[in-house]
This record gives structure tokens, C-alpha cells and sequence, in this order.
């Protein structure tokens, strides 16, 4: 089994994963439009040529960070499934608590998303742009004035680094990018070793959740420019429940909705809540966010 991946140490580490959960893998590192500066600006700049090594058989699965894959895939392409989720939460470094940060303190993210929880929860802090893997992003926590930055904690998980966080963001409040946390493995439709083998390492709790989120995200037309967080959980008895939240990123604005459906049928739940979420001006939020950013707000 082949297994495409980008080469940054983060999706590195997450195909190796993946092929010891396999029993062994040969891993095949790529650079993606997103990796090289090119590409249209949305989610199929990290994936492109991933996708073209699916479809050309240079690779077998692709492993994705599962927030990074657009909600509709290349023709002849499937998401075959998913491993079992890292934390979905983020993750603020070099603070204890976000309210422990003084007035006029210095946070790094360039997610729109985090920009505007950050923006509606703390409006008195000073959000910075931050871009760069893992590793780049908490050195410059120490060299550029940041007081504190916020990280995926998955991605600090499966770099040994989740000693760096100082406190995990409450999903509830900081609802977390669709996907976040999970891996997605995508392969050829009608691929029957390709899929005999993703369904082996498939967690099917986190397999419903992404598929509830990736609904979500479906249902409402996000993209790259989408102050969007969607996160689902399976009960303990069972059910599944599913939170969105879409706000501006001068954190103004947001709308929120939180709703239990079937586990078995979690695209009918992502459905629900994104129809639930147009009703109080969803579409409306989404469709200034993407002015926003735009202008560069």
C-alpha cells in the first residue's frame, strides 16, 4: 500500500501513523500547490497534487488532515475513512487561560475562524497574523512580542509537543474547523485493497463525526474565506450531536445551533444544523465574513 502525503513534519508523522496502523506502508511525500505558493486560494491548494497521484496510480490512499480536504472531491475520488481522532480542541500556547490575558495582549492565528472567536470572546486582545507549520509558529512565540498563539492541539499530539499548550479552548465556545483533529483517507472509487484497507483502521464513532461536519461545512457553501466551526460528538448513549457556529471576523456577529441526530445517518444531521443556522442569518454572516476578508479585515 502506497500512502500520499504532503512532506511537512505534521503530515509526515500522520502517514506514518497510518501505515504502522496498516502493519507497514510505503509513504510517498509530495508538494501540493498550497506547499509551493501556488494554486487558487481555497482547500484543493493542499490537496491537488495528492489527488492527481490517486487518480494517475502513483499512490493507493492519500492521508489529509481531514479539515484541509474540500468538502467535494475530485471526480473518481471517495473518502474511504478515518482513523481514530486526535483532540479536536484548540489549543492556546503560552498562556493558562484566555481570560488570564491582559488588555492589549498579543495573540497569533491567521485562521479566520479563530480570529473571530477570539475577536467575540476577547475583544480587548490584539489578534496578529501567524502563519507557518507547527514547529515555525511556536518559535515565534518567543521571538515576535506574541503573548500567547493558538494551535490545533491534534497536530500538537502527534508531534510530541502537547506539553507546549498552556490550555485546551473550550469546543463549545471555540467550536473547532470541521474535521479538526481527524484524519481523512481518500482513495479511488471502485478500489477494493485501497478500501478493504482504510475500513480496517476506520473508527466509525470519528468517521460520523467528520461525515456530520463535512455535511455542515457542504451545506453551507464554506470555503477558505469561512469563519466557520463545526463539531460533533457520539453520547454515551449512543447518539450524536452536532454544534455550529459562523461568526465575522471583527467577532461582531455569530450565530450558533446544537443538535442530536442519528449516528448512523450524520450527513442528515450536518444537513439540519446548516438549515437551522441559515434561519437566524447564517448565510447572511458567511456572506460578509467573505467581504471581510476580502478587504483584508
Amino acid at each position: 500500500m502506497r500512502l500520499g502525503t504532503r512532506r511537512s513534519a505534521l503530515a509526515l508523522a500522520q502517514a506514518e501513523l497510518v501505515a504502522e496502523m496498516l502493519g507497514g506502508a510505503e509513504i510517498v511525500p509530495l508538494v501540493t500547490g498550497g506547499d509551493a505558493g501556488a494554486g487558487p486560494q481555497d482547500k484543493s491548494r493542499w490537496v491537488d497534487e495528492l489527488e492527481r497521484a490517486l487518480r494517475d496510480g502513483r499512490v493507493d490512499l492519500a492521508v489529509h488532515s481531514a479539515k484541509d480536504l474540500p468538502t467535494e472531491l475530485a471526480p473518481g475520488l471517495e473518502l474511504l475513512g478515518a482513523p481514530a481522532r486526535a483532540g479536536p480542541e484548540d489549543a492556546l500556547c503560552g498562556c493558562a487561560d484566555i481570560e488570564a490575558l491582559a488588555p492589549g495582549s498579543r495573540v497569533g492565528t491567521s485562521s479566520l475562524r479563530r480570529i473571530a472567536q477570539l475577536r467575540s470572546a476577547r475583544a480587548d486582545v490584539e489578534v496578529v497574523p501567524l502563519r507557518g507549520n507547527v514547529d515555525t509558529r511556536l518559535a515565534k512565540l518567543g521571538s515576535e512580542q506574541l503573548d500567547a498563539i493558538v494551535l490545533a492541539r491534534a497536530g500538537l499530539q502527534r508531534l510530541g509537543r502537547e506539553a507546549e499548550a498552556g490550555a485546551l479552548l473550550d469546543p463549545s465556545r471555540f467550536v473547532p474547523a470541521p474535521g479538526q483533529g481527524a484524519l481523512a483517507l481518500e482513495g479511488r472509487a471502485g478500489d477494493a485493497a485501497a478500501g478493504e484497507a482504510a475500513a480496517a483502521i476506520t473508527d466509525r464513532a470519528t468517521l460520523a463525526t467528520l461525515l456530520a461536519e463535512r455535511a455542515l461545512a457542504r451545506e453551507l457553501g464554506a470555503d477558505c474565506h469561512t469563519p466557520l466551526g463545526a463539531h460533533a460528538r457520539v453520547d454515551g448513549d449512543g447518539g450524536l450531536r452536532l454544534r455550529g457556529w459562523v461568526g465575522l471576523p471583527d467577532g461582531s456577529a455569530w450565530a450558533g445551533d446544537e443538535q442530536e441526530g442519528e449516528v448512523t445517518r450524520p450527513e442528515e444531521l450536518g444537513a439540519g444544523v446548516a438549515a437551522r443556522l441559515r434561519a437566524v442569518g447564517a448565510a447572511e454572516l458567511l456572506r460578509s465574513a467573505r467581504e471581510m476578508a476580502g478587504d483584508g479585515s
